[in-house]
């Protein structure tokens, strides 16, 4: 690929004398990075920086966390003309927060630049205003691969003095399914423009636009952290899907913790699990992709701040995420993959702090759990489970902590005299009077555990195995899956790696008022609704194309607002006018099911008939991940 291979950074103390003033820094980019307190730069900032500043291409390897924004952002802004009031730097990023991230990121190294402008822009915000800032003048463009499409499609987006790319966590745009997006960006801009590209992974695709588009890159590779984590324990607890909630409250009620995040799969978890912990006394909140970007920023400033201990979020919704105080993480539901858990598990341990992370997974996730181990190279260690005397124990302790705070704030006259009446009326002691008083205090959530002790096992010798416990989760599914193709599409669909679709999530035909005579595909679909309705496109289902509409799947719960802006939504210059499609059971999937597209469609008959629908759902996913192997959007 490259045979400018820099040579393995410098060692530990060798790194640690260098400074940021010896790396060619302008003064301006120098007094703000001293300023914010920076001293020494990492490996990957004392490696990149010089390439950058050189005008060579640079293809950075390295995680998340070793400092890479400042890497690319430090020498990009050195190499600004301040006079030039257009885009001279174009960042690449796969999901708004992130964007927003290094937006904010450049914004605090361009302190000491006077009349410096960045924009983020992503899918979900309002178009309106990002051309609004584009007209103003702007220096450096943050951007999601479909909303940066869509300006350049529209020719708002003037890249003619474009300087430089970056494309950042190029390996999560591959994951999420951008990177053809990607190369149609990369061919639109000028075949001298620097580029750097940086990755934690380089699988082909990635390797494929490294040769395709840098022109003899310097090459960086920062040691994985992948096998560290060292100051982060880990530990699992295997149980079942609906049991989650139970060992999750219980172990709530045992660890101490300043702020957490729980990972789940889907949006609808989120606010689910949220309202349910909430109800338990938790201050908890949910954090995903239907909220807009203001309560997002709020939901995390608050737990910054301590206004809340908990956020529950899906993976995209928590990238990015940097809280000092989050001291636990919990993957309530297991990653799809292994890149996932490393970037959750991350979340904690922050700035040399300690970190927990508890890992829940069902017994048929238990080869799963095992590939993490192998891949991270590290020993997830078996959840100690408490006993139910344990339990009961620090339920007790805690119910006399509220009964002393309330004989010491409240005015408890009338309570007393109203026990003390009750015991005389019944020739009663005044302490069975408490004892009752006390039981109906706890129903809710009673004192003393009694029965099984939590649910599930950690039987490690059990870890590589537990056939019978596959073949009955097989069971419980209606069958057994038709072979690997099908468990592959699986981790990419809402359900993830052969696991039950949430029954909560029902889907809906919707027609939409655009279709092939208009020069529609199902990628524009696609696109255009997980763009603007800031829907992910595993949510997307079926699709099918007649020459003046189409009909879509869709969740039917969607709030109204989004439906609405659905209906403002165009495509090929066709507003989509979404409203339920009035046949109702003969939407798509219902046709489909019967023998598939026989009205001139794209794709063909399924071959399974309706039985893909037995199985909750597994009929979604032909036409959704073939729509989403082309450009899509944010």
């Amino acid at each position: 690929m490259t045979e400018n291979v820099v040579e393995p950074q410098p060692e530990a103390a060798e790194v640690a004398q260098l400074k940021f003033a010896d790396l060619g820094l302008s003064p301006a980019v120098l007094d703000a990075v001293t300023s914010v307190g920076y001293e020494t730069p990492s490996p990957i900032q004392a490696e990149c920086i010089p390439h950058i500043l050189n005008g060579d291409d640079v293809l950075g390897i390295a995680q998340t966390g070793t400092g890479k924004t400042a890497a690319f952002a430090l020498p990009a802004l050195c190499k600004l003309d301040a006079k030039i009031n257009s885009p001279q730097v174009l960042v690449l990023t796969p999901t708004r927060e992130l964007a927003i991230q290094v937006a904010e990121a450049f914004t605090t190294y361009a302190e000491k630049l006077k009349g410096f402008h960045v924009l983020p822009i992503y899918g979900g915000q309002d178009f309106r205003t990002q051309l609004r800032s584009l007209k103003r003048g702007v220096h450096v463009v943050v951007g999601t691969p479909g909303r940066v499409m869509d300006h350049m499609r529209r020719e708002t987006l003037d890249l003619s003095n474009l300087k430089m790319v970056i494309l950042d966590e190029a390996d999560e745009m591959l994951r999420m399914g951008f990177i053809d997006d990607v190369e149609w960006i990369m061919e639109s801009v000028a075949k001298n423009t620097q580029i750097a590209l940086f990755s934690a992974t380089m699988p082909a695709q990635i390797l494929k636009v490294t040769k395709n588009y840098l022109k003899n890159p310097k090459e960086v590779r920062i040691k994985p952290k992948t096998a560290s984590h060292s100051n982060i324990t880990q530990q699992y607890w295997i149980v079942n899907n609906n049991q989650k909630l139970d060992v999750l409250t219980r172990i709530l009620e045992l660890i101490q913790f300043e702020g957490m995040i729980i990972f789940v799969k889907t949006r609808q978890s989120t606010g689910e699990l949220a309202d349910k912990l909430s109800a338990r006394g938790y201050a908890a909140a949910a954090l995903n992709g239907d909220m807009n970007q203001s309560h997002r920023e709020q939901c995390i400033e608050s737990l910054k701040s301590g206004r809340l201990d908990i956020i529950i979020a899906t993976d995209v919704a928590a990238r990015g995420i940097d809280v000092e105080r989050v001291t636990y993480v919990i993957n309530y539901d297991l990653p799809y993959d292994v890149e996932s858990y490393v970037h959750r598990v991350g979340r904690t341990g922050r700035a040399g702090r300690k970190g927990n992370a508890i890992l829940f997974a069902s017994p048929r996730e238990r080869r799963l759990l095992k590939t993490i181990e192998r891949e991270t190279k590290q020993t997830i260690l078996p959840y100690e489970a408490p006993s139910n005397e344990e339990v009961t124990q620090l339920r007790v302790a805690g119910f006399k902590e509220k009964m002393t705070d309330a004989l010491g704030s409240q005015d408890l006259d009338f309570f007393n005299k109203l026990a003390a009446d009750f015991a005389a009326e019944h020739e009663m002691e005044v302490s069975e009077v408490a004892g009752a008083l006390a039981y109906l205090a706890q129903q809710e959530a009673p004192l003393q555990v009694t029965g099984r002790s939590m649910p599930g096992n950690n039987n490690a010798d059990d870890r590589g195995g537990d056939r019978g416990g596959r073949d009955r989760d097989r069971g419980e599914r209606g069958g057994r899956e038709r072979g690997g193709r099908d468990r592959d599409r699986g981790e990419r669909s809402e359900r993830g790696p052969r696991t039950e679709r949430d029954p909560g999530v029902k889907m809906q035909a919707y027609r939409i008022e655009v279709g092939r005579e208009h020069g529609a595909t199902p990628r524009d679909i696609v696109g255009a609704i997980a763009n603007e309705a800031n829907l992910s496109s595993k949510f997307i289902g079926n699709i099918k194309l007649m020459p003046n509409f189409s009909v879509v799947e869709l969740p039917a719960d969607m709030p109204a607002e989004v439906q609405q802006q659905l209906k403002q939504t165009r495509i090929r210059n066709q507003p989509l006018d979404l409203k339920v499609d009035p046949r109702g059971g003969e939407g798509v999937g219902a046709r489909e099911e019967r023998g598939g597209r026989r009205d001139g469609g794209a794709g063909r008959p399924r071959r399974d008939g309706g039985a893909s629908r037995a199985r909750g759902g597994e009929g979604h996913r032909g036409q959704r991940d073939g729509a989403s192997r082309g450009p899509k959007r944010d």
